[in-house]
């Protein structure tokens, strides 16, 4: 069964507790937190207080992905916070090996991102330390993108190299592309407005997990 993260970056963060509880209603499985830090990416999100302020209202798995320029340096914090897994970027400044080991200790999930233009082969040295591989879909920073269909061939080579780390897949995800993307090989589908603008986001989830 497909695993759904409703990436958070998308609610309507005047009533966020309410947002989340939609989504944990309608069968999510986990919450996807953007973090980012407007200099790794030309945007900024949220922060620690967010992410502390809603661990109470919800028991999703919290799936940070951290956008941010130094990674290592905030382990500990986002770990007090509630992180279920950290994801990191492989084009951060952080020391890749170091920045797992911290995720590790803490005993949370660990995972790398790629950029789109980065290629899947840069992950080869990691994947043995790896719980997850997020693939990016669309260029970090900003919600509402289109698919780019290069993360296909990204998926089917990661899936292929470390066929027990978990593939996740964030940007532009909807009926059309969530289907190409786990028949690639993606385990967990990250989508923003496809679920947060939806009426019926338990119908939508219910699709998207029926997928393999």
């Amino acid at each position: 069964m497909t695993l759904t993260a409703p990436s958070l970056l998308a609610a309507d963060f005047s009533r966020l507790e309410d947002e989340i509880r939609r989504m944990e209603n309608a069968g999510a499985d986990w919450l996807h937190l953007d973090i980012m830090d407007g200099i790794f990416v030309p945007n900024l999100s949220f922060g620690v207080p967010v992410v502390e302020s809603i661990r109470p209202v919800s028991k999703l798995f919290f799936d940070l992905h951290l956008m941010i320029q130094n990674p290592l340096a905030y382990i500990d914090v986002f770990a007090n916070a509630g992180a279920d897994a950290i994801t990191f970027h492989l084009e951060s400044q952080s020391d890749p090996d170091e920045t797992i080991d911290a995720i590790h200790q803490r005993g949370l999930k660990a995972g790398l991102s790629l950029k789109p233009a980065t290629p899947p082969e840069a992950l080869l040295p990691y994947l043995s330390k790896l719980d997850l591989i997020l693939v990016m879909s669309v260029e970090p920073g900003f919600g509402g993108q289109s698919f780019m269909p290069g993360a296909l061939d990204k998926i089917r080579f990661l899936k292929k190299a470390a066929p027990s780390v978990l593939i996740s897949v964030d940007g532009g995800i909807n009926q059309k592309t969530a289907p190409l993307c786990t028949e690639a090989g993606a385990d967990v589908l990250v989508a923003g407005s496809y679920l947060f603008s939806a009426e019926d986001p338990k119908n939508r989830i219910s699709t998207l997990k029926a997928l393999s």
